[in-house]
């Protein structure tokens, strides 16, 4: 069951990837230039998604994957090449739309696109799920707690990042809080590893999954933590 606070999240997520910055995402994950700040965004979000992609099977041919806040499709497309079925889900239609739009003619029926909530038991049941960046701006029980939902439709393995709480990260905060507050994306909630940890090992519902392996990645303004989920 999902909170007040994620449902309350969700929508104030929905609204800035939606509208806000819509013209901002759509530049930073294609080969458009971007300031040097964003660049450095661009470069860790590539290697983020690199380790994620490491931690699956080479060959997924014939395996499900969700691509749970797909942004616009970038991880979808590459599991796609090594022979996923991926069901995509964000929950901005503008994304979504220009994800399809990005879609390569040959992945074509092998990667769906959706709008909607990635905890929706809807969607069905996969071997892998990862959430890259798509779980940052919820509060650690939040988060856990929406990585207890995907654990009950997920076979295999679960791979998320968090924000760790770090100095260097609470300066990026600071500095973020310069920028006019209509150009601001929904806070990131920094959490502390031990605490997170300790948090996913007293879920009942998390009581068959452990962690298998940590990953940070930290390019300039980017700064995040890779988890890889497995069942025991």
């Amino acid at each position: 069951m999902t909170s007040a606070t994620y449902i309350a999240r969700r929508g104030e997520l929905q609204t800035y990837f939606d509208r806000t910055a819509v013209d901002a995402w759509s530049r930073l994950t294609s080969d458009a230039p971007v300031s040097r700040i964003r660049a450095t965004v661009r470069a860790g979000r590539e290697a983020m998604r690199t380790n994620l992609l490491a931690w699956l099977p080479q060959d997924l041919t014939g395996r499900r994957l969700l691509d749970a806040g797909c942004g616009t499709g970038a991880l979808a497309v590459e599991a796609g090449h090594r022979g996923a079925q991926v069901t995509a889900i964000d929950l901005s239609p503008t994304l979504t739309k220009l994800a399809r739009e990005r879609l390569p003619a040959e992945l074509d029926g092998r990667i769906e696109f959706r709008v909607g909530d990635m905890l929706d038991p809807a969607h069905g049941i996969f071997d892998h799920a990862v959430a890259m960046d798509s779980l940052i701006h919820y509060r650690a029980p939040d988060m856990v707690r929406a990585l207890a939902s995907l654990a009950q439709r997920v076979e295999h393995s679960i791979a998320f990042t968090f924000a760790p709480r770090t100095p260097a990260l609470s300066v990026m905060h600071a500095v973020g809080r310069l920028f006019p507050r209509g150009n601001r994306a929904p806070a990131i909630e920094p959490v502390g590893p031990v605490a997170l940890q300790q948090l996913l090992a007293a879920d009942p519902a998390l009581a068959g999954w452990r962690v298998n392996r940590i990953q940070r990645v930290t390019t300039g303004f980017y700064m995040s933590q890779g988890v890889e989920l497995v069942r025991s």
